[in-house]
């Protein structure tokens, strides 16, 4: 007769924080390191508010929901957000203009080795500077938490890169050109459309799984996840560069080419670091986007989230800005040598059933 597996000892006991200690005591030396570097650039850190009325309006991410009970009984609905970008632009609006934040966020439907439902985001924001000063910001960042982990090299697995190195520059297009021999722009027009039997076709081409109800985004998604992430990020950093407007829906397009938006993300050891964007100011067309957003995620989850309608507001007064949100827990992890996000969480929400 099989015996029942024991369940894994919690993380406050002795041994198993023994174990865990080193990692957090080099997130610690990690997170002051990069106060030091923020207040050096004469940023503010700022502290926004959890509690939103809306947690974000991106398609695929999910919400923690909570209520609000007034004094007098009434009920509003609040979300724990899933990024501090909306405060942290009203605060653009309101006329700071550098900005960092270091902010607990919340994310449901996700828990995995480097997912956690709540983790660390941080978010700096430059006004008046393009989005390139935050890729120079990223090399820095790499190398000041190797440094301050005492490491030569950032690692995952079995996988390394040199964070001392200038990080590789490619555009998506060449990304999917490289690692999947498929013309992406090619199944865009000069407006952003999306053509979804030209890049399904591209993909059979390519031997890609197609399916009949898989729309543009899920292609293109299928791509990014199984040819070109994989391949991000060894030896050296690697900005993935100039995604489609279609998937930039906080970005601003850029002014070479209106297909791709002025977004990038940062990878190292094949794992997402940062998000970053030249950041959308036309309130009209952010709200398009969002409906454009909320709709897919109606179709595809039967929910949408509310619209910050002050945020809206705020966006049509904000200045010219960049900004990035870089998951704070997992470049702890590459620095440390940490194989679980958990391991550099001091105290990691408890599982649910599986």
């Amino acid at each position: 007769m099989d015996q029942p597996v024991p369940a894994p000892s919690p993380w406050w006991t002795p041994h198993v924080h023994a174990d865990r200690r080193p990692f957090l005591l080099g997130r610690n030396r990690i997170q002051a390191a990069l106060r030091e570097f923020f207040a050096a650039g004469d940023f503010v850190e700022v502290d926004t508010a959890t509690l939103q009325t809306s947690p974000g309006n991106e398609a695929h991410l999910h919400a923690f929901a909570t209520e609000a009970i007034g004094l007098d009984g009434s009920r509003a609905s609040l979300y724990l957000h899933t990024s501090p970008e909306f405060a942290c632009k009203k605060l653009l609006a309101a006329g700071e203009t550098r900005i960092a934040c270091f902010a607990h966020v919340y994310r449901n439907r996700e828990r995995g080795p480097l997912h956690h439902p709540e983790f660390t985001m941080l978010e700096w924001y430059r006004t008046g500077e393009s989005y390139e000063a935050l890729m120079k910001d990223c090399g820095a960042i790499l190398g000041l938490a190797a440094e301050t982990a005492g490491t030569r090299t950032l690692t995952y697995r079995d996988r390394e890169t040199n964070p001392f190195r200038e990080p590789e520059r490619l555009s998506v297009a060449e990304a999917f050109e490289r690692f999947a021999g498929i013309d992406l722009l090619a199944s865009i027009d000069g407006s952003g459309g999306t053509d979804r039997e030209h890049l399904a076709a591209s993909l059979k081409n390519a031997g890609l799984r197609v399916a009949a109800d898989d729309t543009w985004a899920d292609l293109f998604s299928r791509v990014i996840v199984e040819r070109v992430e994989p391949n991000l990020g060894f030896g050296r950093a690697t900005i993935l560069d100039e995604y489609p407007v279609a998937e930039a829906a906080l970005a601003r397009p850029t002014a070479r080419d209106p297909r791709v938006a002025e977004r990038f993300e940062l990878y190292a050891c094949g794992v997402e670091l940062a998000n970053a964007f030249g950041e959308l100011t036309d309130a009209a067309e952010q709200r398009r986007r969002f409906k454009a957003e909320m709709a897919e995620k109606m179709r595809v989850y039967g929910e949408t989230y509310p619209v910050d309608e002050d945020f809206l507001t705020a966006l049509a007064h904000m200045p010219e800005a960049s900004g990035i949100a870089l998951g704070f827990d997992r470049l702890v992890m590459l620095a440390t040598g940490a194989s679980r996000i958990d391991q550099v969480i001091w105290a990691p929400v408890p599982e649910t059933g599986r």
